[in-house]
């Protein structure tokens, strides 16, 4: 019985032509057919007419392309002497190939077209076996180099740990956000050596924002055990245990533990939550003195334990970066008062830059729009006397959140700009920096930088109108509270904005004006005047692999889908 070509588990099997072939004609012993079917299909070009013997239906449009421009060079290098040991000097087809050239030519192609080129002929599947190939595919595909020795080592070839491992499960590597009702989260999947791990990625201890990132591991996939893939959950204290991983719709996958004994504590609940607390926040329940803090810290404790089990997690990306972009955009850490540090995302959309929360509260859930900044309004500040007056600095704002207010009411109404006292954004500034930035991205932020910074300033702020890109001195007001007194003292930009704000349950949100400060281009600062609170924003520094959003429209599209989650 003829063997239908179906590569290690990868690809879609096809019935194979030579037993349509032996049906409708009984002619000839398979072994003849099979090499016969393969010159035929892959050297008389000439006589392909795009019928049922066409490569392209047996080999893909792409493996077909790819191969014949390969064998386009291997007759280049041939021609000037380079010649195997065996096959004719001048070959009319890849078949006339020696087999260590085709393992070059194949070892190049996509691993997902290479079953599709297994089904051509039994030759390609001969060739397809070689080590080297597989190998090659693992490096480029997956990053994987010198862990490929230790786990061909341990027995398991490196076409198996494609075919078994890394393709059935390439769709789950990437940043994913854990479905845990408002608090999210940030999972990062990756190949790391001999396994397919996810890491939790948490913020560092409140308030140090600065410091990197940690990581918790949630779940891993191997094959060190048996010639399949083995998946273990990580969660809890008693070492990797029975799991598994589930993927039903695009962009989303679901874990789910089948040893949760494994999760628990000789000492019950009250270990658990005591364990939980030092992990995740660095102390004890007595060294929290405010009661309403507490209150939040145990809430989060029992809603997330339901989670222990079983997670859901949906894709999603990271911003891709335009010229216009005034930073470039990201993951960051940031404090938010009695809720601790966490992690949102700033992208850039023309003139707006906004940040989307990636782990929550339940005040204001994870997914949600926490700060939207408008480019077109920059603000000066007065000098270092006048910033320390928290009215000063709520007069300047509220102005041009008045002004924003009247636009918004009135588009057509060209901004008047704020003529009150020191700071105030000048209306040419403001006229200027709004054509220029709907305009020209990067370039027309300068220009408006240029005119804001020429118009006539009132009072003290003048002797310190120099241009809004280099440093200038910066200080809190008295009466705005900061979680760590510790915040760069000179910043570069700063902006008029809005800042989420909404009870508990999300109840009531409302959008309060505020003042977005860009200190460098790994921190940014944000003043909740309604709030008087001050949160200061740290750049994660981790690489994070296959993260990034192919386009702008599938990222903006991701935004609008994680705000509909938590709504």
């Amino acid at each position: 019985m003829a063997v239908c070509a179906r590569l290690c588990g990868v690809g879609q099997s096809r019935r194979c032509r030579r037993r349509q072939r032996h049906n409708q004609q009984d002619q000839g012993s398979d072994s003849d057919m099979d090499d016969e079917e393969g010159v035929r299909i892959v050297g008389k070009t000439q006589a392909v007419t795009g019928g049922p013997e066409n490569p392209s239906a047996a080999a893909g449009p792409s493996v077909a392309h790819e191969a014949t421009a390969e064998c386009g060079r291997a007759n280049v290098r041939l021609s000037y002497g380079q010649s195997a040991s065996t096959g004719p000097p001048n070959p009319q087809s890849l078949l006339d190939l020696p087999p260590e050239l085709l393992v070059g030519i194949f070892s190049s192609l996509p691993g997902t077209e290479l079953p599709n080129l297994a089904l051509v002929c039994k030759t390609f599947r001969q060739i397809l076996n070689t080590e080297t190939i597989w190998r090659r595919r693992c490096t480029e595909e997956f990053g994987m180099r010198e862990d490929l020795r230790k786990i061909e080592v341990a027995g398991v070839s490196s076409r198996e740990l494609y075919a078994k491992l890394l393709h059935p499960y390439r769709h789950i590597l990437g940043l994913w956000q854990p479905d845990i009702g408002p608090y999210g989260g940030l999972l990062n999947v990756v190949v790391d050596g001999l396994f397919i791990l996810g890491w939790m990625y948490l913020p560092p201890h409140d308030p140090r924002v600065e410091d990197p990132m940690r990581r918790r591991p949630l779940f891993r996939i191997h094959m060190l055990e048996s010639n399949k893939a083995a998946v273990e959950c990580m969660y809890g204290h008693k070492g990797p245990h029975k799991g598994d991983v589930q993927t039903g719709k695009k962009d989303e996958f679901s874990t789910k533990c089948n040893q949760t004994d494994h999760h628990r504590m000789p000492g019950g609940r009250q270990e658990e939550f005591r364990t939980w607390l030092e992990e995740e926040w660095g102390r004890t329940l007595e060294d929290i003195f405010h009661e309403h803090m507490q209150e939040l810290i145990l809430m989060k404790f029992i809603y997330t334990s339901q989670y222990d089990n079983c997670l859901t997690y949906r894709r999603i990306y990271l911003p891709p970066r335009l010229p216009s972009d005034l930073l470039q955009p990201g993951l960051f850490k940031g404090t938010y008062g009695s809720h601790g540090l966490e992690i949102i995302m700033l992208s850039f959309h023309g003139p707006r830059a906004r940040a989307t929360k990636l782990t929550g509260d339940p005040n204001v859930p994870a997914g949600q729009l926490t700060l939207d900044v408008d480019l077109n309004r920059p603000v000066h500040l007065p000098d270092l006397e006048h910033q320390r007056s928290v009215e000063e600095l709520s007069r300047l704002v509220l102005g041009v959140h008045e002004e924003a207010q009247q636009e918004a009411q009135s588009p057509d109404v060209a901004p008047q700009g704020v003529a009150a006292g020191e700071g105030a954004v000048a209306p040419q500034g403001a006229a200027a920096a709004k054509g220029a930035v709907d305009g020209g991205g990067a370039e027309g932020l300068e220009l408006a930088m240029e005119a804001q910074s020429e118009s006539p300033q009132p009072g003290p702020s003048s002797s310190s109108s120099s241009a809004t890109s280099e440093a200038q001195p910066f200080v809190l007001p008295l009466g705005v509270m900061a979680r760590n007194e510790v915040y760069p003292r000179t910043c570069k930009m700063c902006f008029y904005g809005t800042g989420l704000i909404a009870g508990h349950g999300f109840t009531s949100p409302e959008r309060t004006p505020g003042l977005f400060i860009l200190f460098d281009e790994d921190r940014f600062g944000f003043i909740w005047l309604e709030l008087k609170s001050f949160s200061l924003y740290s750049r994660l520094t981790d690489q994070l692999a296959h993260a990034y959003a192919p386009n702008m429209e599938r990222f903006e599209a991701m935004l609008r889908n994680m705000q509909s989650w938590t709504s």
